[in-house]
């Protein structure tokens, strides 16, 4: 199990290295100048060359560059132009914002998805059936942002059940955590139980075509014992990649969803860095959410070992 773990480390490495650079060469075409905004409009060509001076931006490409490598060695991530801070504490101060509300989304999105497509693979071809996927295809359809919008109309205005906005940390009240973060966690993991759903469905009906399936029915064995016990953890691989690919899509959706609901995460930190040019807080954003999204793929791999021997032997 080591060695499977120390190959995907390693193998994660030259994927991050290649983010870092396409992260730092992705600003370079994003229009606008970081130094202008500091300056007003009646601001001389001499204030702003001082002022790009001072950033290092009239430096070329690749000093930029390597600069930008030697500070992410030494684990700098760059001092934010608007914040006149370090954008790795800034991060740090914002992350367990997105990691609540990527966490609790991805709680929601396995648990119902999971629980829908094992109703529709045991009721197949019935009407709970039909309407469980259909509901997952609306779910697929529906934008994170206008589901966002109409939770907060029913159940912040209209209910009053839920804050509109805001965010309770986990350590000073565990309903005020609650309350701030389940309708925000709701929006995000509504896109991604439809394919959940959808993966469990078809994953499961698959495996209860094999023999082993039909020996456990034969002995008289519950039905729903055989899907769970038997069904289910065979059918686990497929639905674990569908799990670690969108714990990427619910990173990048936490940043729609962090700016809705005005909770001060990660997402909405590069949102608004991107809004002012904030050169080292979107490089530093866009490498931090990269880095969590390998992990996330590293502790899938390593729960494939563990489902599945066939990977270890591998």
């Amino acid at each position: 199990m080591r060695r499977f773990i120390l190959r995907r480390l390693l193998s994660a490495v030259p994927v991050l290295a290649l983010v870092s650079l396409i992260a730092f060469g992705v600003i370079w075409l994003v229009p606008g100048d970081p130094a202008a905004v500091f300056l007003d409009a009646s601001a001389t060509p001499e204030q702003l060359a001082r002022i790009r001076h001072q950033l290092g931006l009239d430096q070329p490409f690749y000093l930029q560059m390597l600069a930008w490598y030697g500070r992410i060695l030494h684990g700098d991530l760059g001092q934010s132009i608007l914040l006149n801070r370090g954008v790795g504490p800034a991060i740090l101060e914002r992350l367990p914002v997105t990691l609540s509300l990527t966490g609790l989304a991805l709680v929601f999105a396995v648990l119902l998805g999971v629980l829908a497509g094992l109703l529709a693979a045991m009721r197949h071809r019935s009407w709970a059936d039909q309407s469980l996927m259909v509901l997952a295809l609306l779910g697929l359809s529906v934008p994170d942002f206008w589901l966002g919008l109409v939770l907060i109309f029913v159940f912040a205005v209209g209910l009053g059940w839920f804050p509109a906005s805001g965010y309770v940390p986990l350590s000073e009240s565990l309903s005020g955590w609650w309350h701030s973060i389940a309708l925000p966690a709701f929006t995000l993991a509504a896109v991604q139980v439809g394919f959940i759903a959808r993966m469990t469905r078809s994953a499961m009906l698959e495996v209860l075509h094999q023999d082993f399936i039909r020996t456990a029915d034969a002995k008289g064995l519950p039905w729903s014992v055989v899907v769970t016990r038997h069904g289910l953890p065979n059918a686990l691989v497929p639905i674990l990649t569908v799990i670690g690919i969108i714990a990427g899509g619910l990173l990048g959706g936490a940043v729609v969803v962090e700016q809705v609901f005005s909770l001060p995460g990660v997402g909405r930190l590069v949102i608004g860095a991107i809004l002012s040019r904030d050169f080292p807080v979107i490089q530093g954003g866009l490498l931090f959410l990269a880095l969590i999204y390998l992990l996330v793929n590293l502790a899938v791999d390593i729960l494939y070992a563990v489902v599945d021997p066939r990977v270890r032997l591998e």
